[in-house]
């Protein structure tokens, strides 16, 4: 579900803001729709380094489980004689919310992706139940976000708690909507 609504990504950018100490305006999402390339980081001479393989997620996370070895071949070998062009575009924000979420809650900082998290998982959840339709879930987050009161140098206790709260914020607002379809 995270990777059809993009949340998948916008978490991504949130891992490598705190993970590598990357400014989040270093950090951006490119749709690939072929799915070869994984990853790539641009270093400051303009050389980039990609992480290329078929659109098998076995590979990759099987390098994340055994690094720094890697385990015998778990996919596919690519022929690149038959890629025929790696295309590259912006995401559509419309399209995406759940991207846009993530970037606006890693920009405001502090609690904010805790409370991000906390709301799509059980906005997730709650369209695995059949609760809510695939188009409430960012809608179910961002109405948690905006009801969220920042705290901007979060202690461990400041962080557990915005993730609580969000997720009590999401199920209220699920319930909310669906009270509210069941009256019309």
């Amino acid at each position: 579900i995270d990777s059809a609504t993009m949340m998948n990504k916008g978490l991504e950018i949130i891992e490598a803001r705190w993970l590598f100490d990357v400014p989040v305006d270093q950090i951006d999402v490119v749709v690939h729709p072929q799915s070869i390339i994984h990853s790539f980081v641009e270093y400051w001479d303009g050389s980039v380094m990609a992480q290329l393989g078929k659109p098998d997620m076995r590979v990759p996370i099987a390098y994340a489980l055994s690094w720094p070895e890697r385990l015998p071949r778990v996919g596919t070998f690519m022929d690149f004689s038959k890629a025929s062009s790696l295309d590259f575009h912006p995401p559509d924000e419309e399209k995406f919310p759940c991207l846009s979420l993530a970037c606006n809650a890693v920009k405001t900082g502090g609690t904010m992706p805790a409370v991000l998290n906390g709301a799509n998982e059980i906005a997730v959840q709650a369209f695995l139940d059949e609760e809510i339709r695939f188009t409430d879930i960012a809608g179910v987050i961002k109405n948690v976000m905006n009801a969220h009161q920042t705290v901007y140098s979060p202690v461990l206790a400041d962080i557990i708690n915005a993730d609580r709260e969000a997720r009590q914020g999401a199920m209220k607002n699920i319930k909310e909507k669906r009270d509210w379809l069941a009256q019309a």
